[in-house]
């Protein structure tokens, strides 16, 4: 069914055509419909299950953040068959992005481009939205919350700026994924620095903050990599995700699109983000959360051996459509078996 929807989908502007999907599943969320996709797309195994900085997740294949900024559709995306969800980036302040046209399809290469510039509702609603379907949200897993920096916000206010935004969120998240990397908001590569970072994981740890994870850049060099490992261990961290989208262009690409400004994600950065998670993995012992071009189960199997305790996805939600979770759990299942793993 999406393969023939699909066409039409991808005739439209792509923000517009994921605002019209995000308002089909809200409108079906919390109705029999959603009942009926947890009969089709939940795989429901013990073999898949997975415990990680405190939490049990059903299975390893989650919603990475970008998806749903605004946290309106983390139930009716447990329905589909995901472990969990990660939403956001939140930031303390709502904010309206970059000008659109922002979201860019490059097809031949199932990826996408794009510089949203962490458009969302702001801390206050989002938090408060959580609480008020925290009844609701128990039988769809985990909920990670991913906090960024506010645009208005100076460099040098940032530890106080994602202080408040995590004392909005904090009680209805299951983690906090602590956003230094997002390559279209401006001033945030200079976050990734070793000093800036301990500055704000200082400020969020003072502020008693519980089950965080950082979320790190494809481009970081070995040595920024190993420093913020090093504060992995300093402030006891609860995990590390690989990775967000890269600004940098692989020689591979076939679309005209490549030539927009903005970060790329999807089937390009596949390898390099699951190498990134097997050095990662290497030096390290907290549990990784891999994304970056999951899109079957062969590609998510890749993480897991490479070192991943979760994987999350994206862009291939966009290419494959709502069985997709579905779809990999089975494989995983197939692969597991294969392979002579419990």
């Amino acid at each position: 069914l999406y393969d023939a929807f699909r066409p039409l989908l991808f005739a439209l502007p792509p923000e517009t055509a994921h605002q019209l999907v995000h308002t089909g599943l809200e409108t079906v969320q919390g109705t029999s419909i959603e009942d009926r996709f947890q009969t089709q797309f939940r795989v429901e195994s013990d073999r898949l299950q997975v415990d990680a900085f405190g939490q049990s997740f059903d299975n390893p294949v989650g919603v990475a953040a970008g998806f749903d900024k605004n946290a309106e559709l983390p139930i009716i995306l447990g329905a589909l068959g995901f472990g969990h969800v990660e939403v956001g980036g939140v930031t303390a302040v709502s904010q309206p992005g970059n000008v659109r046209p922002r979201m860019f399809r490059l097809v031949d290469d199932e990826a996408l481009i794009n510089r949203m510039g962490l458009n969302n509702d702001g801390a206050d609603v989002i938090g408060e939205r959580l609480s008020n379907r925290r009844h609701n949200i128990d039988h769809c897993g985990p909920i990670g919350v991913n906090i960024a920096l506010s645009e208005s916000t100076p460099i040098h206010e940032a530890p106080s700026d994602y202080q408040y935004t995590y004392k909005q969120i904090a009680a209805e998240a299951d983690y906090v994924a602590v956003n230094v990397s997002c390559p279209n908001s401006e001033g945030m590569q200079e976050l990734q620095q070793r000093d800036s970072l301990s500055r704000i994981m200082d400020a969020l740890t003072t502020a008693g903050a519980e089950t965080l994870l950082v979320k790190l850049a494809p481009e970081l060099s070995d040595g920024a990599i190993e420093d913020v490992i090093d504060l992995v261990e300093i402030f006891d961290l609860d995990g590390v995700i690989t990775t967000n989208t890269t600004t940098e262009r692989p020689e591979s690409l076939d679309s005209t699109e490549q030539i927009e400004r903005g970060g790329l994600s999807g089937a390009p950065i596949e390898d390099q983000a699951t190498k990134l998670v097997q050095y990662v993995a290497k030096r390290t012992d907290v549990p990784i959360i891999g994304v970056g071009g999951v899109s079957d189960a062969s590609g998510a199997y890749a993480k897991i051996r490479a070192g991943a305790s979760l994987v999350q996805l994206y862009t291939g939600l966009v290419y494959q459509g709502p069985t997709l979770a579905r779809d990999i759990n089975t494989g995983l299942l197939e692969l597991l078996e294969a392979d002579g793993f419990d």
